[in-house]
């Protein structure tokens, strides 16, 4: 058994080395000397490998502060690793190198996740998604003429999603041009919301500081603004309790009326909280939401709810953003090449582009 995995996963790591014709003729003779008892070994191996990078996945360990909580970069490494050595073992499957290469866009490696990117694209040129992810991360990069390459691909594949991808561009660059503020406006006429967005527990299920000075913030404007609708979106379980939750408890022993509160307590990211607040204020019919944050997190807020709102409505929505600066708003005036990854990777999720498409490992 061992003797053939052994085999089995030099002939998948010699086959990537080898040009088009010679593995086309190579598989053939492979095929004609392994046993389908082999072929489900191979099947064997790979769904191996596969449960492999779904446990490192779904590890509890992550990296959080104000603006950012994300999986161990370590956790990263090891899924991109698991995927790749999938991948040599099945050079057909290009879900692989998709899901290897997010894997390197969450490690913030961006030169190999683009190179991922382009070797699976080479396997697959009429990919809408892949040429989409070339043209978003080659726009990070700042390498405009190459993006626009891709884009004019994508225009010739669907242009639907080109023209998507347009309005991201611009929504991103809107909401990153506008400053930031720490202090509501005028209210504003019309079904107006408050969206404050968790942040993650402490291991005994007690709010962090960062979570509590957002919801000073919030019991502020919700104090200036009476009619307004307060959602509280966060639900990473820690001790059995949820940042919804205790957010909605905190703002009732603070005098806050329960029957303006919806509690939303299953979003697990950024991404969650957009898709499942919108449904909320599509509900309710809202015209202008407000969304509260830390001063390092807020734009990436509302540059995903604005994409959301596109599919769930409602028509015509606008958002405005409130932040507690976790640090000066003075140096944060241009985001940083970090938020503005958070933003593109983010809004690409929100967007409906899976970043993990390698089942069992399927994520959004």
């Amino acid at each position: 058994m061992k003797k053939n995995i052994i085999a089995i996963a030099l002939t998948g790591a010699l086959a990537l080395s080898m040009s088009p014709v010679v593995f086309a003729k190579q598989e053939v003779a492979v095929q004609a000397q392994v046993s389908p008892a082999d072929f489900m070994t191979k099947r064997q191996v790979v769904d191996q490998l596969l449960g492999e990078a779904l446990k490192v996945f779904e590890s509890p360990a992550r990296i959080s502060h104000a603006g950012f909580t994300a999986k161990m970069p370590s956790n990263m490494a090891t899924i991109t690793e698991r995927l790749l050595s999938a991948y040599a073992l099945e050079p057909y499957r290009t879900d692989l190198l998709i899901s290897a290469a997010n894997a390197q866009v969450y490690n913030k490696n961006i030169d190999y996740a683009i190179e991922l990117f382009e070797q699976a694209l080479s396997v697959a040129p009429d990919d809408v998604d892949l040429n989409s992810y070339l043209a978003v991360w080659q726009k990070f990069k700042g390498n405009e003429a190459v993006s626009q390459k891709y884009m004019a691909r994508i225009a010739e594949l669907d242009s639907g999603q080109e023209a998507d991808l347009k309005r991201i561009f611009k929504t991103i660059d809107r909401v990153v041009e506008t400053p930031l503020k720490d202090k509501p406006g005028k209210p504003l006429a019309g079904n107006t919301a408050i969206v404050t967005l968790g942040y993650a527990l402490n291991p005994d299920g007690s709010m962090d500081e960062i979570l509590i000075k957002r919801l000073q913030t919030t019991l502020e404007m919700a104090k200036k603004q009476p009619e307004s609708l307060i959602v509280l979106t966060g639900g990473v379980p820690k001790n059995h309790k949820t940042e919804g939750k205790l957010m909605a408890d905190w703002l009732i022993n603070k005098g806050v009326d329960k029957s303006r509160i919806i509690e939303e307590n299953y979003a697990t990211s950024t991404v969650d909280n957009a898709l499942l607040s919108s449904y909320a204020l599509a509900r309710h019919n809202i015209d202008h939401a407000t969304i509260i944050s830390s001063a390092s997190h807020v734009r990436r807020g509302q540059s995903l709810f604005e994409i959301a709102s596109w599919q769930t409505g409602p028509k015509g929505i606008t958002f405005d953003t409130v932040a507690f600066p976790d640090k000066p708003l003075s140096n944060l005036k241009v985001p940083s090449d970090k938020e503005l990854l958070g933003i593109y990777r983010d809004a690409l999720r929100t967007y409906g582009m899976w970043s993990y498409r390698s089942k069992p490992l399927l994520a959004r």
